[in-house]
C-alpha cells in the first residue's frame, strides 16, 4: 500500500472475512431471509414496533422544553448540596446559557452559521475531595433529562494503547443514553482529576498528559467520533449483522458540538502557587493579610488562566473551559447540615439499610455533630460521613438483625464507644432472644419442608438448647440445624419408605445426637415393616 492510500475500513474487511468463513456454509449473508426460501420481499415489515416507537415519549422532550431560570437551578441543587453558593451560581448561569442555545438549535431559531460561532461554556470546578462537585452535575443532568458520564482524567492516555481513549467517553455517553445518539450529542461528560495530567513547570510537562489535554481538546471544541472503536470487534462486529438482518442502518458517528464537558480537580500546588503569588504581590504589611493557614478554596477563587497554563496546561485546553468557579471545604457545622437536611445524606441510607430489618435508627442531635465532627478530621469532606458511619454502624449491621431489637437510639457515648454500646444494648433485650431464636427454628423448619417434603416439629427443649448453641458458638440457629440435620433428607426418607411416615418430633436428643436419633429411627422402621406391622398413626418417638 502506497503512503497515499487511504487506510483500509475496518469494518468492510471484517464483513468480508466473515464472509469468506460462512461461504462454506451456504449463508447468504447479503438477505437474512434466503437461507429460509423466502423472498426478501415478501416479508412483511413489523408495524407494531414502529406504532410503538410513535407513540413513546420523545427523549429530547426534556432539551426542547428546557426553560429552567438560573435561581430555579439554584434552588434545585440546594435540596442536595450544602453551600457551595457562589458554584451554584456559575453554573446555574451557564447551564441555562447553554441549553437555551441547544433548544434554540433545535427549534430551528439558530441557523447552522449561528450556531457555529456559538462560543460553549464548558466548565471548570476547582475544590478538594468530597465538597459536592460531582454530586451538582449529576443533579442538573437529572433534572435537565440528559445522560451523564464521569471519568478520571488518570485512566486516559495519549493514544489509548496503554488506558483509555478520551474517545470513550463520547462512547460511554451514548450507552448512558441507551444508545440514542441523538440524545447524547446533548449530554454532559464530567472529567474528574483534571489536575493530574498536568505538570507544574514547561520543562517537566508529562508528554502523555500534553497529549491527553489536546485529544480533550478536540472533543470540547466540535469533532465526529466514531461510535464503534477500532478495538471493539464485538462492536463492529454486531453493527455489520444488524445491517445484514435488515435492521436500518445506525449512525456510525457521534457530533460533540453541543456536548457540554466539565473537567475538575482539587488543584491542591495551584492553590500553594496563587498563594505564593499573591505575597508576593502584596509588599509592606500588606503581606501580612495573606492567611497562610487559609484552605486551599480561599486562593483558587483567585486563579487567572496564567496560573493555569504554568501549572501545565496548553492555553489552548485552558481557554476552552472559560467558566471557571472554586468550590469550598465543607466544616463540621456544614457536615452536621449535610446529615440534617440534604435530600441525598448517607445518613437516609443507614436508616434504609436498618428499617430493612425491622429496626428504627434514631439518632440525637448532639450525635450527628459528633459524627460530624469526626468527619470533618477526616478531610475528605462529605465521603469523611461515610467512613465514620461505616465504621460507627458496622458491629450493630451486622448484629442486631439477629437479635429481638427493634430501635437503635445513637447518642454521643454511642458514638465515642461503639462497642461498649452494642453489648448494653444487646444484654438489656437479652429477655427477648428466645423468640428471635424459636422464629428462626420455625423458618428452618419450613425451609426444610419445601425442600424435602418431612414436616419437622421441634418441641421447647430442642428450641433451648438450639438456641444455647447458637449464643456459646455466635453462629445462627440456621447454621446449626442445617450442619446437624444435613443427612436427615435421605435417612428420613428410607423411613418413609418403611411405614408412611412423613412428620418427625424433633427433641433435645435428637439435636444433641441427630445421626445417632436418625439411626434408631431407621432400625425402628425396618422392624416394624418386617413384622408387618399396619399402624395408621405415626411411629412413637422420644421426645
Amino acid at each position: 500500500m502506497s503512503e497515499k492510500e487511504p487506510p483500509n475500513n475496518p469494518f468492510e474487511e471484517l464483513q468480508k472475512h466473515l464472509q469468506d468463513l460462512l461461504k462454506g456454509a451456504n449463508i447468504n449473508l447479503s438477505s437474512p431471509t434466503a437461507d429460509m426460501g423466502v423472498s426478501s420481499d415478501s416479508v412483511k415489515k413489523p408495524t407494531s414496533a414502529t406504532t410503538k416507537k410513535e407513540n413513546e415519549a420523545d427523549p429530547l422532550d426534556g432539551v426542547r422544553s428546557f426553560h429552567l431560570k438560573p435561581k430555579e437551578i439554584r434552588d434545585y441543587l440546594d435540596r442536595f448540596v450544602i453551600r457551595q453558593d457562589e458554584a451554584k451560581k456559575v453554573l446555574s448561569v451557564a447551564i441555562c446559557d447553554h441549553y437555551n442555545h441547544v433548544r434554540r438549535c433545535l427549534d430551528g431559531k439558530d441557523d447552522q452559521e449561528s450556531a457555529g460561532e456559538y462560543s460553549k461554556q464548558n466548565i471548570l470546578l476547582l475544590g478538594p475531595t468530597g465538597v459536592g462537585k460531582t454530586y451538582l452535575m449529576k443533579n442538573i443532568a437529572k433534572l435537565i433529562g440528559v445522560p451523564f458520564v464521569k471519568a478520571d482524567a488518570t485512566k486516559f492516555s495519549e493514544t489509548g494503547y496503554v488506558g483509555g481513549d478520551v474517545d470513550d467517553l463520547v462512547r460511554d455517553l451514548v450507552k448512558a443514553a441507551d444508545g440514542n445518539v441523538e440524545l447524547a450529542e446533548y449530554g454532559i461528560i464530567y472529567v474528574d482529576e483534571i489536575d493530574k495530567i498536568a505538570s507544574e513547570g514547561v520543562q517537566s510537562r508529562d508528554v502523555s498528559g500534553r497529549g491527553v489535554q489536546i485529544n480533550l481538546l478536540k472533543l470540547m471544541e466540535e469533532t465526529e467520533v466514531n461510535l464503534f472503536s477500532p478495538t471493539d470487534m464485538m462492536a463492529q462486529m454486531q453493527a455489520m449483522m444488524d445491517m445484514q438482518r435488515g435492521k436500518s442502518p445506525s449512525r456510525r458517528s457521534i457530533n460533540t458540538r453541543n456536548i457540554l464537558f466539565i473537567v475538575s480537580g482539587a488543584f491542591d500546588k495551584l492553590a500553594e502557587n496563587i498563594r505564593s503569588r499573591m505575597i508576593a504581590n502584596r509588599i509592606g504589611f500588606g503581606a501580612e493579610n495573606v492567611d497562610k493557614d487559609a484552605d486551599s478554596s480561599r486562593y483558587l477563587r483567585h486563579a487567572e488562566t496564567t496560573d493555569f497554563i504554568k501549572y501545565g496546561f496548553e492555553p489552548e485546553f485552558i481557554g476552552r473551559v472559560p467558566v471557571r468557579v472554586a468550590c469550598q471545604a465543607l466544616d463540621s457545622d456544614d457536615l452536621a447540615a449535610i446529615l440534617n437536611t440534604s435530600e441525598g445524606s448517607i445518613l437516609r441510607q443507614y436508616r434504609d439499610d436498618f428499617e430493612g430489618y425491622g429496626i428504627k435508627l434514631d439518632i440525637t442531635k448532639a450525635a450527628i455533630h459528633e459524627i460530624a465532627t469526626q468527619a470533618s478530621r477526616e478531610k475528605t469532606g462529605a465521603r469523611g460521613l461515610m467512613t465514620i458511619l461505616e465504621r460507627l454502624f458496622r458491629e450493630f449491621k451486622f448484629e442486631l438483625p439477629s437479635t429481638a431489637i427493634k430501635e437503635l437510639k445513637v447518642s454521643v457515648d454511642t458514638i465515642q464507644d461503639p462497642s461498649a454500646a452494642l453489648k448494653d444494648l444487646i444484654e438489656a433485650n437479652a429477655h427477648l432472644q428466645r423468640e428471635v431464636y424459636a422464629a428462626d427454628v420455625a423458618r428452618f423448619a419450613d425451609s426444610f419442608a419445601r425442600r424435602t417434603g418431612f414436616t419437622l416439629e421441634f418441641n421447647n427443649h430442642a428450641i433451648d438448647y438450639l438456641a444455647a448453641l447458637a449464643r456459646d458458638s455466635g453462629r445462627s440457629v440456621q447454621s446449626i440445624c442445617e450442619e446437624r440435620f444435613k443427612d436427615y433428607p435421605h435417612g428420613l426418607a428410607i423411613v418413609q419408605r418403611n411405614n408412611g411416615q412423613s412428620t418427625f418430633k424433633i427433641s433435645k436428643a435428637a439435636v444433641d445426637n441427630p445421626d445417632r436419633e436418625l439411626s434408631r429411627w431407621v432400625v425402628k422402621s425396618f422392624r416394624e415393616k418386617e413384622a408387618g406391622e399396619t399402624d395408621d398413626t405415626p411411629a412413637s418417638q422420644n421426645n
